[in-house]
């Protein structure tokens, strides 16, 4: 049997200790192995490879493993899917099992043993996957926030614009210059004394003024 035709194995456990010991357990099943250690990645290697067994951790970067073989089993719900953990994980493990409908959980160190007494399981009949009904509540996705431009600095008040005179405008009259009073008093004393001096050519010195009026 060439490579090609052999089946295909998906493993998704982030160990390199996990991975030979499938690699190896595999190759003596008659299977071929291909690796990943991303979750989000290993939803799309599925798509791509169509592997018929996927081995799957549920403690992957980037995607927990129970929401990754949700997303399997939503692409193709006849995804055949094991997991494997440790022995301290194995009851969380047995949930995320049930939810996606897993074909058996393997718990670490593995052995050919181990596979020997499951094999027919995992290979059996598919289990439905109740879990899929609640992958929208469990794995949300994620609005597109728009992005907050930040505040552009305050544009600079410009000065007020100043009109420059046209050729045609009018020249400004020049100001006004106020007389000075020392000339205005000198003008009343000159009006004082005609005045005076023609009432003296027709009345006379009045015989009642304080002070005597210089003969002419």
């Amino acid at each position: 049997m060439s490579n090609e035709e052999q089946p295909l194995a998906l493993v998704v456990v982030g160990n390199a200790t996990t991975e030979g010991r499938i690699r190896s357990i595999m190759k003596h099943q008659g299977w071929r192995t291909e690796f990943c250690g991303d979750g989000d990645k290993a939803v799309d290697e599925y798509v791509r490879l169509q592997p018929d067994l996927v081995f799957l951790a549920l403690d992957i970067p980037s995607m927990d493993g129970h929401i990754a073989a949700l997303e399997m089993r939503e692409t193709d719900y006849s995804a055949r899917i094991a997991i494997v953990t440790s022995r301290s994980g194995t009851a969380k493990a047995g949930d995320a099992a049930y939810s996606s409908g897993a074909v058996g959980v393997l718990v670490t160190p593995l052995t050919q043993s181990v596979f020997d007494e499951q094999w027919e399981v995992m290979m059996g009949e598919i289990p439905p996957a109740p879990g899929l009904a609640d992958l929208d509540e469990l794995y949300p996705e994620v609005e597109e926030e728009t992005p907050v431009l930040p505040m552009l600095p305050l544009m600079p008040t410009m000065p007020e614009t100043v009109e420059m005179p046209s050729d045609d405008a009018p020249e400004p009259e020049p100001p006004t210059k106020k007389r000075g009073w020392g000339r205005r008093l000198l003008i009343l004393l000159i009006l004082a004394a005609a005045a005076t001096g023609a009432y003296v050519a027709l009345y006379g010195v009045p015989e009642d003024l304080p002070f005597e009026i210089p003969s002419l």
